[in-house]
């Protein structure tokens, strides 16, 4: 059994998913801190040597607020879902330029019977994301190896949305014409809930995310940001 996630930590994302209100998340706010952010912290804590050792210029930070962990509170403005609170755990490892979600990161979302990991980039900014199709269309073979790296694509799909008409300045008989369109870099690996809750979670992160290595270093490249 994993000394961070827990079957409780589901348990209370689980009853937060039928209890979804500001009322109730108060109510319980020392359980969601005993068995959801206390122990989110102490994996990220324990995550950051190992991140360093594979990627030394993202940060693993274990802070309550503006660290790795993810805000519970979502952003009702724009969404049709109202509901107030995140029902999942979501720890982002960003690179150390990077400011928000858009940046390049390893990603780990815990929900139940939804967990997963992430790596890439979810919708770059309008500038990243052109820098990343460029570098599609000047080095595709650089590009098709990253891709399809034996190591990244026997954990990883490619997911995210996409346009449906060519970007603007590429022709409809571009030979990478699918990953031209793409608006998100992502890949995404599901993990079964008891993974998340084994005690190699941790080896696992590791060991999938170093794997992700051609992969994100294409991206970094792209951005020009040290890899």
């Amino acid at each position: 059994m994993s000394p961070y996630i827990r079957p409780e930590t589901l348990e209370f994302l689980e009853q937060l998913r039928v209890n979804n209100s500001r009322d109730w998340f108060q109510a319980n706010k020392s359980r969601y801190e005993a068995c959801v952010r206390g122990p989110a912290l102490d994996l990220i804590a324990s995550f950051a040597p190992r991140l360093a050792t594979f990627a030394p210029r993202f940060r693993a930070d274990a802070k309550k607020v503006g660290g790795s962990l993810m805000r519970p509170y979502r952003d009702t403005r724009f969404s049709h879902d109202k509901t107030p609170i995140k029902t999942n755990v979501g720890i982002q490892f960003r690179h150390d330029l990077g400011k928000d979600v858009h940046a390049p990161g390893y990603y780990l979302h815990i929900e139940p019977g939804q967990c997963l990991l992430g790596v890439g980039c979810w919708r770059p900014d309008s500038p990243s994301l052109a820098a990343i199709r460029e570098a599609i269309d000047r080095s595709p073979i650089r590009w098709l190896a990253a891709r399809d790296d034996g190591e990244f694509c026997s954990r990883f799909s490619l997911s995210g949305t996409s346009l449906v008409r060519p970007p603007k300045g590429y022709d409809k008989d571009h030979p990478q014409l699918e990953d031209l369109k793409r608006k998100d870099f992502i890949g995404v690996m599901p993990l079964a809930d008891e993974q998340v809750m084994g005690e190699g979670l941790l080896d696992l992160m590791e060991e999938a995310y170093e794997g992700a290595d051609p992969f994100m270093r294409f991206l970094c490249q792209a951005m020009k940001v040290p890899f």
